[in-house]
């Protein structure tokens, strides 16, 4: 996904989006280093670390689907996008499916083009 929101960051602009806040449950190091990874220095990416899980929590958006779980990956985040306008949430999207609570074979609810749709209709 973030290469997508890397390539769209003029569309993005253009239709108003400052910052693009890439969150998940993991700590600083390993965020910086994904960071690195995807090249967001220079972009309007800021990649965070949650590590205890709070934002998560706060957003509910803790991935309690029993199959994640089953393999060890415990306390993880719904992979999802939130357009928020001076403090105010406008819109919501969560990529998941009962067969996929990760949103892995299809996350294009919280991709870039998605996002910029959804924008458009605000």
């Amino acid at each position: 996904q973030v290469p997508g929101y890397i390539e769209a960051q003029d569309a993005l602009k253009a239709a108003g989006v400052d910052e693009v806040l890439v969150y998940c449950v993991n700590d600083g190091a390993v965020m910086k280093a994904w960071g690195a990874d995807q090249k967001i220095d220079g972009t309007m990416i800021t990649f965070m670390g949650d590590p205890a899980g709070e934002l998560t929590k706060k957003h509910d958006m803790i991935m309690d689907h029993p199959g994640p779980a089953s393999v060890g990956i415990i306390g993880r985040c719904k992979r999802h996008a939130i357009i928020v306008d001076d403090g105010e949430v406008k819109f919501v999207a969560i990529s998941e499916d009962d067969d996929d609570p990760a949103g892995d074979d299809d996350p294009e609810d919280t991709c870039a083009p998605a996002i910029l749709e959804a924008l458009g209709k605000l």
